[in-house]
């Protein structure tokens, strides 16, 4: 597969998932705003955290409200991390490779970027906004599904696979720090209704509410924090995905599991293990936030290695050249 290909399908998947994280960042926010106490003040600068483009929303906005994040986060052109900017570079990468994808993959990138482009032209009030974050969120699943149901799972499926997992990993960890590390400022709070509320939300941005209780029962932040990072079968979790992502990339270079060819597979494989074989007290261990703050760069780590693997462009040697210069 031609690395422009293999990296247009990756980063098509990654910013579809993208646009999905993003969606259920809000919607979950929205949702809890309902839930706090009366008096108490909304928290909306958490999500601009959470994203990683914090220091670019202050640059441009200053003080984080409610309107300026949902804004920089929905529909901010100039924001490449936005819904919009993600569906408009995800149809730009899908229109690049119609060759390859389906008819119905590509149709369905399509309809998703005219259903946000059109939706977002309209404005927003509390109830469209409502409306609007649950169908990305539909658009993405239905996204996948397609994926799954009409691509053949050899090369190209693989690079879809592995792009979405591991951009799903990274705002897993990325949701979990700021709950641990910016909701709660002071200790008095933990344990507090509050505190429940929050960590209920934070289960439900991840879809994990339910199986959540099926395992543990009750909230517990410890349990929580378990099931997301270490739990191997629940499809949001860390070690879920990187599990998963290792098996897309063994299955690309055609190396046998225990084994690496390449950069991307030792460092996945490295990061992978340290959570097979870890547990929560290890997670713990000098500070949760170092601990998925470490990690975050980790995956950037293993993005930068797939790259330099997959897609970075490979000087071409005259063959004549090399040829007249053994014979010097």
């Amino acid at each position: 597969m031609l690395s422009r290909v293999a990296s247009s399908i990756y980063w098509l998947n990654r910013y579809i998932e993208r646009a999905e994280n993003y969606a259920r960042f809000i919607e979950v926010n929205l949702n809890m705003t309902l839930d706090l106490p009366r008096g108490t003040t909304e928290q909306w600068e958490p999500l601009v955290f959470t994203t990683g483009d914090h220091e670019s929303f202050a640059g441009r906005y200053g003080k984080p409200t409610k309107e300026t994040v949902i804004q920089f986060l929905l529909a901010d052109p100039a924001n490449p991390n936005s819904i919009l900017s993600c569906l408009v570079a995800a149809r730009e990468n899908a229109r690049s490779v119609r060759e390859v994808i389906s008819s119905d993959m590509w149709e369905q990138v399509n309809r998703f970027y005219l259903m946000v482009r059109d939706a977002l032209s309209n404005g927003w009030s509390r109830q469209s906004l409502h409306t609007f974050l649950t169908e990305v969120k539909a658009n993405s699943h239905l996204f996948l599904g397609i994926t799954d149901a009409t691509m053949s799972h050899g090369e190209g499926w693989h690079f879809a696979r592995l792009g979405r997992l591991l951009e799903r990993a990274d705002k897993t960890s990325r949701i979990l720090d700021v709950k641990y590390f910016m909701l709660l400022p002071t200790v008095d709070e933990v344990g507090t209704p509050f505190d429940i509320i929050q960590w209920s939300a934070l289960l439900k941005s991840a879809s994990a509410l339910e199986m959540y209780y099926k395992r543990f029962g009750r909230i517990a932040p410890d349990d929580v924090t378990a099931f997301l990072i270490l739990d191997s079968t629940f499809p949001r979790a860390i070690r879920y995905c990187l599990i998963k992502s290792e098996d897309s990339l063994h299955a690309i270079s055609g190396a046998e599991h225990g084994a690496y060819q390449n950069h991307a597979e030792k460092r996945l494989g490295r990061l992978r293990a340290e959570l097979d074989f870890g547990d929560l007290e290890d997670c713990l261990t000098g500070g949760l936030h170092e601990f998925l703050d470490r990690f975050q760069g980790q995956i950037n780590f293993i993005g930068d290695a797939i790259y330099e693997t997959f897609f970075a462009p490979r000087p071409i040697h005259n063959h004549s050249t090399i040829v007249g210069a053994e014979a010097q």
